[in-house]
């Protein structure tokens, strides 16, 4: 069975020459780091139409990081329930159970790989004095390439940096606090949905990058 967790974050806009600074003067925050470098490869299925992720909805299948394996994201308000599977074999696509909760947006169409991102993630764990992690920091160098639509059709290439801030043991206003010290250093707030969302937004139009 697939494991659930809600996913509260929030995402900023950085340039290439943008250094994280250091957090472990946030109010609440004893410890930052030591980073830790990922690399992470993640396709993912969608209607051909796009219909998942015109309902603010992701599935996709990555390999590498700590959490590997089928990720399915639901929209939750301001946040995201997420349900997570093993990987198992990628030729099967994406798993039953997955498929089973999505089937009424698919309405009967295939599921097929639309996108593969490639991340380069630097990931630092925020800890308060008793070392819970409170949140974690990921600094990701994402490179995208978008499947054609059609037979004949060429791959289309985008890459950006962004840096995400997720909860994880820590409250809402820990992500406010360090967002402020996150824009102070030159970030900006992101209007992505996702990184799914960024790469198809030649596709989608405005709203949803």
């Amino acid at each position: 069975m697939a494991t659930e967790q809600l996913e509260i974050e929030r995402k900023f806009d950085v340039g290439a020459g943008f250094e994280v600074p250091d957090l472990a003067g946030v109010p609440g925050i004893a410890a930052a780091g030591p980073p830790a470098a990922h690399d992470l490869v993640a396709v993912y299925h969608d209607t051909a139409d796009l219909r998942l992720v015109r309902s603010r909805v992701t599935l996709r299948r990555r390999t590498g990081g700590p959490d590997e394996g089928w990720h399915l994201k639901l929209p939750a308000g301001a946040a995201r329930r997420e349900l997570h599977l093993p990987l198992g074999e990628a030729a099967g696509g994406p798993p039953r159970e997955l498929r089973d909760a999505v089937a009424e947006l698919v309405a009967g169409e295939a599921l097929v790989p639309v996108v593969t991102l490639r991340t380069r993630r630097v990931a630092t764990a925020l800890r308060d004095a008793e070392g819970r992690v409170l949140a974690e920091v990921a600094d990701d160098t994402v490179a995208a390439t978008v499947l054609p639509t059609a037979p004949a059709g060429e791959p289309e290439q985008r890459s950006w940096r962004e840096v995400e801030v997720e909860l994880v043991e820590g409250e809402e206003p820990l992500l406010a606090a360090v967002g402020a010290v996150l824009v102070a250093a030159g970030a900006q707030p992101s209007a992505r949905v996702s990184k799914l969302a960024s790469a198809l937004a030649g596709r989608l139009g405005t709203g949803l990058g």
